[in-house]
C-alpha cells in the first residue's frame, strides 16, 4: 500500500525483459571476451588481462565491484534512517585511494605477483602465505554467497520476483562469463553494470524530483527532518557514526579491501604500467564518489516522500533493505521497465561483487595451493583455472542457498567478514614497514588481533548497541491514508536488516554498553593496530634485529612521493613459465638476486 492508499505496483512484462536484457549482455560480454582470444587465453591473460589493462576500464570494475548491492539497496535506506552523514565515506574513499595508491601498489607491482599473498611468502614464509590465502577464501565464499542471496530476499518480498529463480540465474551468469572470458570479462562487465548502478539510481532521483515539484523541496524537507547531519566531531567511539569514526575508521576498514584484498589488488596490477595502475585507483576514488552521492541523493530522496508516513513504522515493509525497492514499485509503477532498471542495478552490483570474488578465488587457489608444489603446462594451468572458477561459482551459489536457513548466523558471518581485513592489514603493514619483524611476531600478532575482534564483533550482535549509540532519526505515520495493519511477519534469513531481538537491560551485562558497542567501523583499526604493536615486540624478542630483509619488499621513501614521479611505466615481463616458480625466481626477475626477508 502506498502513501496515497493505493497499492503498490507489481512487475510487468517490460520490467522483466529489461532484467533479462541486462543478464543477456553480462554472458555475452563474457562470450565475446572467450572467442576473441580463440582458445590462445593463457593463464596471465585469464586471470590478469594479460596485464595490458588500461585506467579507465579497470577504474570502473574497481568501483562496480566494490559496490554490492547492499549499497544500492541499503544505502539509501541508511540515509533515510540516520541521515546523510554516510557522504563523509568520500573522504575516506579519497585517503584509502592515496594509501593504496602510493603505499600498496608500487610494493605488489614491482613483485610482478599474481595473488596478494605471495607476498607474504616473500616476506615472512610459506606457513604466513598459507594462512593469508586461507582467510580470504574462507571470508570471500561466505560473503559472495550472502552478497548474492539478501538482495534476492529483499527484491522478492517487495518485487515479486521468483526467489531460487533468480538465486540460480544471478550465480550461473556470472560464473559462466567469468569462466569464459577471465579477468576481462569481469572488468568489461563491470563497465557495463557500472552504468546500470548509476542509471538505476538516476531513476530514483529525477523521478522523485518530479514528484516533488523541485530539488529545493528534497532539501528543504531533508533539513528540517534532521537528515543534513554531515558534521558531528564527537569523539565517543561507542557512537555508530560520527565524523571521527566514518573518516578514521572508514579508512582503515575500506584500505584493507583497496590495499591487500585480492579481488580489488588483482585489478589494479593487470594494468599495463604502474602510471596506468595508480591511475586506476584514482579515477575509481571519483568513481567512489559519484556512486555514493547518487546514494545519498536517492536516500533523501525517499525521505521526502516518506516523511509523514514510514512505511516501515506502517508495516508495508519488514526491513529497512525493503524500502528503496518499495519505493520504485511506488514512484515508478506509471513507467514499464523503469523497475525493471532499478532491479538491474541492484543485482548489477550484486554481479559485479560475485564476479570479482569468484575470478579472486581461482586466482589465490592456483597461485597459493597448487603452482608451488605441482608443475603443468600454461595451458593446463589455464583449463584449471576456467575449472576453479566454475567450482568456486557453484560453491557460492551453494552458500546463497544455505544462507536462506541459516537466520540471524548471517549477521555473524558479516561480521567475521569485516573483522578479518583488520588483521590481514596489520599483518601486511608489519612486513612493509618494520625489517625486524619476523614470522613469530607477525603470526602471533595475526592470530591475536583475529581471536579480540572476533569476540567483540560477535559480541556486539548479540549485546546490539542502545539508540543512545546509534541514534536513529523520528521516522512519522501522521499522513498515512490507510489504517495502520497488523505487524507483518518479522523477516528473516535477510543479514543486511538492523531489526535484532530486543535484549532486556536488565540481562546486559555492563561490557555490552561499552567495549561491545564500539562503532563497527573501529574494528578493522583496532584489528591493525594490535597486529602492528604486538607482532613488534614478539618479533624483537624473538630475534628480528637479525633478519635481513630484501628492500623491494618494504615500503620506501620512494613509494611514498606521488603524482607519478617515479611511477616505472614499462610493461611487465610475464612470470609464468613452465618451470616451477620460488620465491627467488619470483625475486630475479626484477633484481638478479634471490634473498628476502625469511624464507619458509
Amino acid at each position: 500500500m502506498s502513501i496515497s492508499g493505493t497499492p503498490v505496483a507489481q512487475f510487468t512484462v517490460w520490467d522483466y525483459v529489461v532484467f533479462v536484457v541486462m543478464l543477456l549482455i553480462s554472458i555475452s560480454i563474457g562470450g565475446y571476451q572467450a572467442v576473441k582470444a580463440r582458445g590462445q587465453l593463457s593463464n596471465t591473460q585469464f586471470l590478469l588481462g594479460g596485464r595490458q589493462m588500461t585506467a579507465v576500464p579497470v577504474a570502473m570494475s574497481l568501483t562496480a565491484s566494490f559496490m554490492s548491492a547492499i549499497t544500492v539497496i541499503g544505502t539509501p535506506a541508511e540515509v533515510y534512517r540516520y541521515g546523510a552523514m554516510f557522504l563523509l565515506f568520500c573522504i575516506s574513499y579519497a585517503i584509502v585511494s592515496i594509501v593504496s595508491a602510493e603505499i600498496f601498489l608500487p610494493v605488489f607491482y614491482r613483485l610482478n605477483i599474481t595473488s596478494t599473498y605471495e607476498y607474504l611468502g616473500m616476506r615472512f614464509n610459506k606457513t604466513a602465505r598459507l594462512i593469508g590465502t586461507s582467510f580470504f577464501i574462507i571470508q570471500t565464499v561466505l560473503y559472495t554467497g550472502i552478497v548474492i542471496y539478501a538482495p534476492a530476499l529483499a527484491l522478492n518480498q517487495i518485487t515479486g520476483f521468483d526467489l531460487w529463480g533468480v538465486l540460480v540465474a544471478t550465480g550461473l551468469v556470472c560464473t559462466l562469463y567469468c569462466t569464459l572470458g577471465g579477468l576481462k570479462a569481469v572488468i568489461w562487465t563491470d563497465v557495463f553494470q557500472m552504468g546500470i548502478m548509476i542509471s538505476g539510481f538516476l531513476a530514483v532521483i529525477i523521478r522523485g524530483v518530479v514528484v516533488q515539484g523541485s530539488f529545493e523541496r528534497i532539501w528543504n524537507i531533508s533539513y528540517h527532518g534532521g537528515r543534513l547531519n554531515f558534521w558531528d566531531f564527537d569523539p565517543d567511539p561507542l557512537r555508530r557514526h560520527t565524523f571521527w569514526t566514518i573518516v578514521v575508521g572508514g579508512s582503515f576498514t575500506w584500505t584493507a579491501i583497496y590495499g591487500i584484498n585480492q579481488s580489488q589488488v588483482q585489478r589494479y596490477i593487470s594494468c599495463k604500467n604502474q602510471c596506468e595502475a595508480k591511475l586506476s585507483l584514482y579515477f575509481n576514488m571519483i568513481g567512489l564518489w559519484i556512486i555514493a552521492i547518487c546514494a545519498v541523493f536517492s536516500g533523501l530522496t525517499m525521505y521526502s516522500i516518506y516523511y509523514q508516513c514510514d512505511p516501515l513504522t506502517a508495516k508495508q515493509v519488514r526491513a529497512p533493505d525493503q524500502l528503496l525497492p518499495y519505493l520504485v514499485m511506488d514512484i515508478l509503477r506509471d513507467y514499464p521497465g523503469i523497475p525493471g532498471l532499478f532491479v538491474a542495478a541492484a543485482y548489477s552490483g550484486t554481479l559485479s561483487t560475485a564476479s570479482s570474488s569468484i575470478n579472486a578465488l581461482a586466482a589465490v587457489t592456483v597461485e597459493d595451493f597448487i603452482t608451488p608444489h605441482i608443475t603443468f603446462s600454461d595451458q593446463k594451468l589455464s583449463w584449471i583455472t576456467k575449472g576453479l572458477s566454475l567450482m568456486y561459482g557453484l560453491i557460492c551459489i551453494a552458500m546463497a542457498g544455505l544462507s536462506s536457513v541459516m537466520g540471524s548466523v548471517l549477521q555473524a558471518a558479516l561480521t567475521i567478514f569485516g573483522i578479518c581485513g583488520g588483521p590481514l592489514l596489520g599483518f601486511f603493514l608489519l612486513g612493509m614497514i618494520f625489517p625486524c619483524a619476523n614470522s613469530i611476531g607477525a603470526i602471533s600478532g595475526l592470530a591475536i588481533s583475529f581471536i579480540l575482534t572476533l569476540w567483540v564483533g560477535i559480541s556486539g550482535h548479540v549485546y546490539t548497541p542502545l539508540p543512545d549509540h546509534t541514534r536513529p532519526l523520528h521516522l512519522s505515520i501522521a499522513g498515512c491514508l490507510f489504517n495502520i495493519t497488523e505487524p507483518l511477519d518479522p523477516v528473516t534469513g535477510s543479514p543486511w536488516t538492523t531489526i535484532n531481538p530486543v535484549t532486556e537491560l536488565n540481562s546486559r551485562p555492563a561490557i555490552a554498553d561499552t567495549w561491545y558497542s564500539i562503532s563497527y567501523l573501529y574494528l578493522s583499526a583496532f584489528a591493525t593496530m594490535v597486529v602492528l604493536i604486538l607482532g613488534l615486540i614478539i618479533s624483537l624478542l624473538t630475534g628480528g634485529r637479525k633478519n635481513n630483509v630484501d628492500k623491494k619488499l618494504l615500503i620506501t621513501p620512494r613509494d611514498l612521493v606521488c603524482c607519478f614521479c617515479f611511477a616505472d611505466t614499462s610493461e611487465i615481463t610475464p612470470r609464468y613459465s613452465t618451470r616451477p616458480r620460488t620465491v627467488q625466481t619470483v625475486l630475479s626477475t626484477f633484481t638478479g638476486e634471490g634473498h628476502q626477508g625469511e624464507v619458509g
